[in-house]
């Protein structure tokens, strides 16, 4: 029997309309955004076209004593306040196709560009936050501000101004001004005593295997409410007061792992309803322990691997993997413009089609200059032996956040 076989340029060939796009997750600081004072990442948009910096005041808390059947005039209390700059920059992208390519696609990939286009402004804004998190507070405008990449992060960025452990003037200046809202491992003693603050080097070599557990995460709230100024808990819709740590996966799977956490959200979680769907422990998903609320995102344990690689070298006794914690306040992302689509006008008589996306925006972690003592002494940060980079009464001390530096194996 002779068999009619189909050559293969005449084969049917059947493709999926539906492109599967790489993904990529929403932020995972999202929830935490707003424009309200109580939030910890700062929306403000007050900029609807145009401007490259933004003024934000800040204000701390009165202290003074005041007066009973005394004189009050001539003991009125100073208000301490400052203006934060935050500069913006912009952000392009776009992508361009021709008639000629169109015509041979059988996917309708180019129909993806403007999701295509969200989805990397989304994660571009994200890793910009990250990175937010980890500079250095600086008055001085961002060093790319304005270039063809352009420089949408305030701050002393960690990935260029601590390369190695060879140059740590900026990370020794930060350690010193925000000396009472840190913490390395599970010891105060790891980066400062009574008269002395350790160099960045020294505190981050002493960590050795202290990992993010129960103790280490009260650690921080504790520096959170006894700080100078003072940071506030982030508030929830429902009244309660939470602080909220932000950390890296496996630094999050060290939390997870800890015996008192793990029970804690096992046996003291309240869960509405019964089975997996609604148990911490079977469901991925934030943890909650003495009053933090311990959120994972991902890409900071990225940032050790693939940036902040001193952080994984010899020199600090391991991989080190910084945690956020969080009160209001901690960040604000300032825009000039809000994100709007852009077409290419050069389209050869309608032959070239292009479709883009443009914002201006700046994004910083929130500091005040604010005099700094070596905490529990009058003594000056600048006057300390042992790291004297610090401002002292000029220091830039980040205004709602408590940064955490803790042992993070990679998995073997």
């Amino acid at each position: 029997m002779a068999v009619t076989t189909v050559q293969s340029n005449n084969k049917l060939i059947q493709f999926t309309r539906d492109i599967n796009r790489e993904f990529v997750r929403q932020s995972m600081f999202s929830p935490y955004m707003g424009e309200g004072l109580n939030s910890i990442i700062r929306v403000r948009q007050e900029f609807k076209q145009g401007g490259e910096q933004m003024n934000i005041p800040l204000v701390t808390k009165l202290t003074g004593a005041g007066k009973g059947v005394g004189v009050l005039a001539g003991a009125e209390e100073r208000i301490d306040n400052y203006g934060m700059r935050l500069w913006m920059d912009w952000w392009r992208h776009a992508v361009v196709t021709t008639k000629a390519e169109s015509q041979k696609d059988s996917a309708d990939i180019f129909g993806e560009a403007k999701p295509l286009l969200s989805d990397r402004g989304k994660e571009l804004q994200r890793d910009e936050l990250i990175q937010a998190l980890m500079a250095f507070p600086t008055e001085s405008a961002p060093t790319n501000l304005g270039s063809d990449e352009g420089q949408r992060v305030n701050g002393l960025l960690f990935s260029s101004s601590f390369p190695t452990f060879t140059s740590t003037t900026a990370f020794n200046t930060y350690v010193a001004d925000n000396v009472d809202r840190l913490v390395f491992g599970n010891a105060l003693s790891n980066h400062y005593s009574a008269t002395a603050i350790a160099s960045a080097t020294s505190a981050l070599s002493v960590i050795v295997s202290v990992k993010l557990t129960s103790t280490t995460i009260s650690l921080m709230k504790r520096r959170a409410e006894l700080c100078s100024p003072k940071i506030r808990p982030y508030k929830t819709d429902d009244g309660y007061e939470y602080y909220v740590l932000f950390a890296g996966s496996n630094a999050f799977r060290d939390a997870r792992a800890d015996t008192i956490i793990y029970n804690a959200n096992k046996d003291a979680r309240s869960r509405e309803g019964r089975g997996m769907d609604n148990n911490p422990i079977f469901q991925d998903g934030d943890l909650l322990y003495d009053g933090v609320i311990i959120r994972k995102v991902p890409e900071i344990s990225s940032f050790v691997t693939n940036t902040w690689t001193a952080l994984a070298s010899a020199s600090v006794s391991g991989r080190v993997e910084p945690s956020f914690l969080c009160g209001q306040q901690a960040a604000v992302l300032g825009f000039g413009q809000m994100a709007k689509p852009t077409f290419r006008k050069e389209d050869d008589y309608g032959f070239i089609t292009g479709t883009g996306v443009e914002m201006a925006y700046g994004v910083g972690k929130m500091f005040k200059k604010h005099a700094m003592y070596i905490p529990g002494t009058t003594t000056l940060n600048s006057a300390a032996t042992g790291n004297t980079s610090g401002g002292g009464l000029s220091s830039l001390v980040q205004w709602g956040m408590v940064t955490g530096f803790f042992y993070a194996a990679q998995d073997a």
